[in-house]
């Protein structure tokens, strides 16, 4: 019927507004109260798939926030801003200044320590007591000397360690924290070699 169709540029930007609206949608809320014993996040990489099993016996504060984050698809699109070679590779600086700002102003209690910081283990990145916001690292080998630093553990990687030795390390130290808060994603994009996280999705 000639009632019923539109001129190209009306489709286009009907086309365009419902894009903008659906880009727009609210992030998911996480669940309140604890993380469940035991559960897996499925990390999507620009390297391929990882899976990482997370034990709340380990760390109870630590898995409560981790799977909080996840939950809320934080880690969406996120960088490994700092991947230092045969040591750690470190994210959880998202393009969202609020969302950033939101978890840095909640810090967790510190966990005691129940695993060691071992090849394929997942713990916060810390300033000292008190201090675990929304930054972690995994452990790219060995490291026990970080556990007399107070970094614990929460989990490890139970599919897909390859991804971790295949994450681009050429940067370093160079990525400044100061311009990911400050310029996010648009800042990283100086560094175009870095690799990142497409999606982490909790499971059972």
């Amino acid at each position: 019927m000639a009632g019923s169709r539109f001129p190209r540029a009306s489709v286009l930007a009907v086309a365009l507004i419902l894009t903008a609206c659906r880009t727009k949608e609210p992030p998911p809320v996480s669940p309140p109260g604890p993380a469940p014993d035991s559960f897996r996040v499925t990390f999507e990489t620009s390297k391929g798939t990882m899976v990482v099993q997370v034990n709340r016996a380990w760390a109870p504060h630590g898995a409560d926030r981790f799977y909080h984050l996840a939950s809320e698809h934080f880690f969406d699109d996120v960088r490994f801003f700092r991947v230092l070679p045969r040591y750690i590779a470190q994210f959880g600086l998202t393009d969202d200044r609020k969302a950033n700002e939101k978890w840095r102003s909640q810090p967790i209690p510190d966990d005691s320590l129940v695993e060691s910081n071992l090849r394929g283990t997942l713990s916060f990145a810390s300033e000292g007591p008190n201090s675990r916001t929304h930054q972690l690292f995994f452990n790219l080998k060995d490291n026990p000397r970080l556990d007399k630093l107070r970094f614990v553990p929460i989990g490890r990687v139970v599919s897909g360690v390859s991804v971790l030795d295949s994450l681009y390390d050429g940067y370093g130290d160079a990525p400044s924290q100061t311009g990911i808060r400050a310029r996010g994603n648009g800042y990283l994009a100086t560094f175009p070699r870095l690799d990142y996280i497409h999606t982490a999705r909790v499971h059972d």
